[in-house]
């Protein structure tokens, strides 16, 4: 090896040099000749390197130099391994005549150890690589070890077999924390519990033991071959407190005790330290049977703010652990370090991975990714906690593989820290501090504004507000309610509900916290004693899930939204409180006040689904339906604040429902061609394609519209699928129809999707559910009524097939445009809207001067009658009146091509969006479609003398009265 180390500082160079000598001293002549025979230029570089940096690797090179020898040899210092590669070959050394179990897996580590420290250090491999191999050899050490001890004691004691099944049970493995990420660092313990699917015993003919007691001695055979320390040192630490019950609990659990505990018992450190639980032994398929039951425990189907008051007092512990240990320069636990950037990952997975399943990842770099995604963390934050995790990484294999202790304190020897600030790649121990000082700066001020207590919890005038048994008129008076009695009650009513009484410690104490920040919000907006009225109902729903309170305490802003929200509009407290999984809604202000466009909304759902399994198909529902609630939320939240104006809110509106019916669509899609195969069919394209009539079709969808749907197809007749369940293709696509009703119209959690309507496709409800193009095009030609050719006018293509698209888009045209005669037109429409208005408005519904927006004399619907009597009538003589599917465009044309004065389609659009406008507003508010006549009179009579002025040539209108109920 060359003895120059003019590279190093003086104090590692002499340090290299001395431990080379040591080993030459050490080593026999052969052995010297057979290491300096393979040793390259490069090699023998990256030698005096190791030597300096880890007195472990040299001392492990000069103890076991065959095992150095055989890296040399095989070239394997320089080259990465696989899972493959390490269980491979640890099963090929267990099989050998006469191995012993403990040596075989000492000698295994200590070869892997040095390969994987000599490539860290030298920086043959990055931090994610070193963190993979190091989990890899422990993984392959466990699961071989475990074949073995089980084989063995099969042998003595019989086959474990489950109660229920009758099959042989196999010992389930969970590596928790760092090893079930795959993240375990060089020079780790490993956490470990044991599980096995069933009770049973074992099939022994006159010893049987409980599967309980088998499975513990198999598992303590299996801690003494990993964590024994014996001449050959250890494999790996083995930590068993995880376990229910940790020390003093049974070493092994089936299945089903383990999801009772935690289901039961389990406390929110266990769901922090479940969230890398990982299976590493068994079979596959029963380990992801037991993720699959204890999923819920970890991951909560609600938003979880609770849970940073928990991490909150975890971290509060591990200070005064620092403190007492006087831990304060360790990497990990210390200030800013490791444990820090741990929190804030695991803080996000915790809070929100029961809904947003790319959450539920166990690396946490991948994690910090994922929250940049979701907009849980800004991506240049999650960029510095990144590269900081990175750093803090490499500074504790650097600690760890100086010497092979589990520490993570920085060394205070001079060698020590030489060592370290070379191996980190810097010159100086100061220059490495100060850069280890900017990171922990950046994680600790992270950490703070996530989890620390915030000052607005520790402001004194709020922990006077009254709650609790001080509550009283005076108090409330003092604050400034207005309708104190009513008020009061309400309140009071909350105090005595038998689920406000029967609440656990917990729960009341953050009942206690947020009462008064409540009714502090209520008294900043006009109407105190209405938004409490509103609010509560909401407060009265999540009792029981109090972490709502906590994610309300967390976020002052977001109680101020939900507030001011609720005050303006019942509508939106409503749906608070029926799904308060929507107040995550309330923390991002600048998302809640801008709706996106139609592209940003497909890519938004795309990323949503994209991260859930293709087959759960209720995962896909229900994101489906929180991705409508949360936008339509949106939208009504940016109408309420002036944001955005009646016809953006329509357009906002039809696009939600546009993307989700073209996801539902591809969902309904992937669900039956992987039952049956795809359709065989001439062309591209799926063949089918969803036609939206009525609003939808329009462009003027509501908060509250259901959606007026026609399902059209193509195929060639006789022809099926192509899988191996085939089905006709009729049948297909029938199903197809089904389906996406089904996914529309479920109720789940979160309510329906929407409504289905499909009255209006052919034939009605005693039509086909689905029809093909050529029918369509034959009833529309020759069977509709002249209703059905008026509701055409409102038809419009909004998911699948384009080229079905077109094809309906040209027989809707050719419809449309035929010559019709205008006074048989004309009575058909008049006949037809006033079977309408008698249907739909009978004279008691109203009362004195009121008016009916949509049905009354003047209203909507006789504007929509006009245009569509226009487009009926007119189209063969200009085309573009069938260009579009929206009222005010057809107006706009109507007035162009001089068909109306554009006085007339001025005034009618302006009283078309004020008629509109106002169903908004009352929407929001609840409220029929019903205003004071008074206020409209101007619009109505303009209306009205249109009507009169179309259809003069058909009937004398009679005088309608403006100032009565229509």
């Amino acid at each position: 090896m060359s003895a120059s180390g003019a590279a190093f500082p003086k104090i590692l160079a002499e340090e290299s040099l001395k431990a080379w000598s040591r080993i030459q001293d050490f080593w026999d002549a052969d052995t010297l000749t057979a290491v300096e025979k393979v040793l390259d230029e490069k090699t023998s570089e990256q030698l005096s390197h190791i030597l300096a940096y880890s007195p472990f690797i040299a001392d492990l090179i000069q103890r076991k130099p065959d095992i150095f020898l055989q890296l040399l040899r095989e070239n394997l210092l320089n080259q990465a391994m696989d899972e493959l590669d390490f269980s491979s070959a640890l099963s090929d050394l267990l099989q050998a005549d006469g191995c012993e179990l403990a040596h075989v897996l000492r000698r295994f580590r200590a070869y892997h150890m040095l390969r994987i420290v000599w490539r860290d250090f030298c920086r043959l491999a990055d931090t994610h690589a070193t963190m993979r191999e190091t989990s890899l050899l422990a993984e392959a050490c466990i699961a071989q070890a475990l074949l073995k001890v089980q084989g063995e004691l099969e042998e003595r004691l019989g086959r474990p077999v489950g109660t229920e099944s009758g099959e042989r049970q196999q010992l389930i493995v969970l590596a928790m924390g760092k090893l079930g990420a795959r993240e375990l660092n060089v020079s780790s313990d490993i956490d470990l519990i044991f599980a096995f699917p069933e009770a049973g015993e074992t099939d022994h003919a006159t010893k049987p033991l409980s599967n309980e007691q088998f499975f513990a001695k198999v598992g303590q055979a299996l801690i003494t071959a990993l964590d024994q320390n014996t001449v050959d040192g250890f494999v790996f630490r083995v930590d068993m407190r995880l376990r229910p019950y940790g020390e003093s609990g049974a070493l092994a659990h089936n299945f089903s005790a383990l999801e009772q505990y935690y289901q039961m018992q389990g406390r929110d450190w266990e769901r922090y330290a479940f969230i890398k639980a990982r299976p590493v032994t068994g079979d596959p398929r029963q380990g992801e049977i037991l993720m699959d039951s204890l999923r819920p425990f970890v991951f909560r189907r609600y938003i979880d703010f609770g849970v940073i008051e928990s991490l909150r007092g975890m971290k509060q512990m591990i200070n005064a652990e620092v403190r007492r240990r006087n831990l304060g320069t360790d990497v990990k636990l210390g200030h800013g370090g490791i444990r820090e950037v741990e929190f804030i990952a695991q803080c996000f997975q915790l809070i929100r991975g029961g809904r947003d399943l790319g959450l539920q990842q166990r690396e946490l770099l991948c994690v910090l990714s994922e929250c940049a995604d979701l907009g849980c963390l800004p991506g240049e934050v999650a960029e510095q906690l990144r590269s900081a995790y990175l750093f803090l990484r490499d500074s504790e294999h650097a600690i760890q593989g100086y010497a092979d202790k589990q520490s993570q304190a920085l060394p205070e020897s001079e060698l020590a820290q030489a060592a370290m600030a070379s191996t980190m790649g810097f010159k100086s121990w100061e220059r490495f501090s100060a850069e280890l000082a900017r990171h922990r700066e950046i994680v600790s001020g992270h950490f703070r504004e996530l989890i620390a207590v915030t000052d607005e919890q520790d402001s004194d005038e709020l922990d006077d507000l009254p709650w609790g048994k001080t509550l009283s008129q005076e108090y409330l008076s003092e604050l400034g309610f207005k309708d104190i009695d009513s008020s009061l009650n309400l309140l009071q009513i909350l105090q005595s509900s038998p689920t406000v009484v029967t609440l656990q410690s917990e729960g009341k104490k953050r009942l206690e916290e947020f009462m008064p920040q409540l009714l502090s919000q209520c008294v900043s907006v006009l109407d105190p004693d209405l938004a409490l009225a509103r609010v509560l109902p909401l407060v009265a729903a999540v009792l029981r899930r109090s972490a709502y309170f906590s994610l309300l305490l967390e976020n002052p802003q977001a109680l101020r939204e939900l507030v001011v929200l609720c005050s303006a509009s019942p509508w939106i407290a409503e749906l608070l409180a029926k799904h308060p999984v929507l107040l995550d809604e309330l923390l991002d202000r600048t998302n809640l006040y801008s709706a996106p466009d139609r592209a940003l909304l497909q890519q938004e759902l795309r990323q949503q689904v994209a991260r859930l399994n293709e087959g759960d198909l209720e995962a896909q529902m229900d994101a489906l339906r929180y991705f409508k609630a949360s936008h339509v939320l949106r939208v009504a939240a940016s109408e309420i604040e002036g944001r955005l104006p009646l016809m953006q809110v329509s357009d906002k509106l039809t696009w939600i429902a546009e993307v989700i019916l073209e996801q539902v669509l591809a969902v309904a899609w992937a669900d039956l061609s992987g039952k049956y195969g795809e359709p065989e069919r001439e062309g591209s394209g799926i063949g089918f394609a969803i036609f939206g009539y009525g609003k939808l079709g329009g462009i003027e969808l509501s908060y509250g519209s259901d959606l007026d749907l026609v399902f059209v197809y193509d195929t060639v007749r006789g022809a099926a699928t192509n899988g191996e369940r085939s089905i006709d293709n009729t049948v297909f696509y029938t199903r197809l129809g089904q389906k996406i009703i089904h996914i529309l119209d479920t109720r789940m959690a979160l309510g329906q999707l929407y409504e289905v309507d499909m009255r209006l496709r052919p034939s009605g409800n005693s039509g086909m559910l689905v029809i093909t193009t050529d029918a369509f095009e034959s009833y529309q030609r020759e069977s509709a009524w002249t209703w059905e050719h008026q509701a055409l006018v409102r038809a419009r293509w909004v998911a699948g097939d384009s080229a079905i698209a077109q094809r309906v888009e040209s027989v809707r045209h050719e419809v449309l445009s035929r010559a019709r005669d205008e006074a048989a037109l004309s009575g058909e429409v008049i006949k037809m809207r006033d079977k309408m208005r008698g249907h739909l408005l009978a004279d008691e519904d109203l009362q004195g001067g009121e008016f009916h927006l949509k049905q009354g004399a003047g209203g909507i619907v006789d504007i929509e009658f006009m245009v569509q009597y226009a487009v009926l009538a007119w189209s063969h003589q200009v085309a573009g009146l069938t260009a579009w599917s929206d009222n005010v465009r057809i107006l706009e044309t109507l007035g162009k091509e001089g068909f109306f004065d554009p006085q007339v389609c001025d005034v009618l659009t302006q009283a078309y969006i004020a008629y509109r406008s106002a169903a908004h507003q009352l929407s929001l508010q609840q409220q029929p479609d019903v205003v004071a006549a008074q206020g409209y009179t101007q619009y109505r009579r303009a209306v009205r003398a249109a009507w009169v002025e179309l259809f003069a040539n058909v009937v004398p209108e009679p005088i309608i009265d403006l100032d009565q109920p229509t």
